[in-house]
């Protein structure tokens, strides 16, 4: 009794001190060790003016008047500020239809390669052991390299047969030109799904699609954030398939239509710039409420 009685304060009172004295130790040696390259960190500072330069750049340009633009140099700040350019930008490349065409085709695009591309990579992932499935996983590999301007008239000359000359038929493309990409993407996530939570829904009565579709799909959203900011911007910025696929001028999606409105734009550098800031807007504000998601699906997946 007396040594314990005796023993307690002195712990008592030593606990804390040894606890934050420790504390301070680990994060002196923290210090110590975190040592910043600043090479690296010089290097990444302008690998990073390579994008904020020319994004500063068009900002801009895109709020001077001509009068602005035609003394000092570029990347003087205008004072004052002319919003009315996207007005005008608005205006000259039509922008609520092009605008509408090109939503429809990224949105269908991105819905098409979530369910598609997931769906695939659910079989094969799970039927690994039939010697189809891996041949088809290893079909869908060869497909990523082949050059896609190797093959692209015969696919237009197809789409066009088939009465898919229209922004039905770039989705159509779309969807089915990213299977493969985004196939190796979903299945690596996959894989680190346990089997017993399937086995466990099995046993109550769930069907493979109700598996997939209440399980296995809403467990893949950090991939399904990956592959769904990919389909956005690939479909978005795409100029090639809408520009030699889409026959009707009024379908055409906006770099089409900017590309199109180009020689009215040489002559009125702030206009330009203000369009291509208006097309540009959409692709920011998704990344920006995606990015976290992204590389969470991405490292997930590298590291399984």
């Amino acid at each position: 009794m007396t040594v314990s009685t005796h023993s307690a304060p002195i712990t008592g009172a030593a606990g804390p001190t040894s606890v934050t004295s420790g504390f301070r130790k680990n994060r002196k040696s923290n210090r110590e060790g975190f040592k910043v390259n600043w090479w690296l960190t010089a290097l990444m500072l302008v690998a990073s003016l390579t994008v904020l330069l020319p994004l500063y750049f068009t900002v801009a340009m895109a709020l001077k008047s001509p009068d602005q633009i035609g003394t000092g140099t570029g990347l003087a700040w205008p004072n004052p500020m002319n919003w009315e350019n996207f007005a005008a930008a608005y205006v000259a490349t039509n922008f609520p239809r092009a605008f509408m065409s090109t939503a429809f085709v990224t949105v269908l695009s991105v819905l098409g390669s979530l369910a598609c591309s997931s769906l695939v990579a659910y079989a094969i992932a799970r039927n690994w052991n039939h010697r189809f499935f891996r041949g088809s996983f290893v079909y869908l590999l060869s497909a990523m390299f082949i050059p896609f301007p190797v093959i692209i008239l015969p696919l237009i000359k197809q789409t066009a047969l088939l009465g898919l000359d229209n922004p039905a038929g770039v989705v159509f493309l779309h969807v089915l030109g990213g299977i493969s990409f985004n196939t190796l993407l979903y299945i690596a996530f996959v894989r680190s799904i346990p089997v017993e939570l399937e086995e466990s829904a099995r046993m109550d009565g769930a069907t493979t699609w109700q598996v997939f579709r209440r399980i296995i799909f809403p467990l893949l959203a950090p991939m399904n954030a990956t592959v769904g900011i990919f389909a956005f911007l690939g479909s978005w910025n795409d100029f090639l398939l809408p520009q030699m696929m889409i026959a009707d001028p009024a379908l055409q999606t906006l770099p089409v239509v900017q590309m199109l409105f180009q020689g009215e734009f040489n002559t009125n550098y702030s206009l330009a710039f203000a369009s291509y800031l208006m097309a540009m807007a959409p692709t920011l504000v998704v990344y920006i409420l995606a990015q976290r998601w992204v590389l969470s699906g991405v490292m997930r997946g590298a590291v399984k």
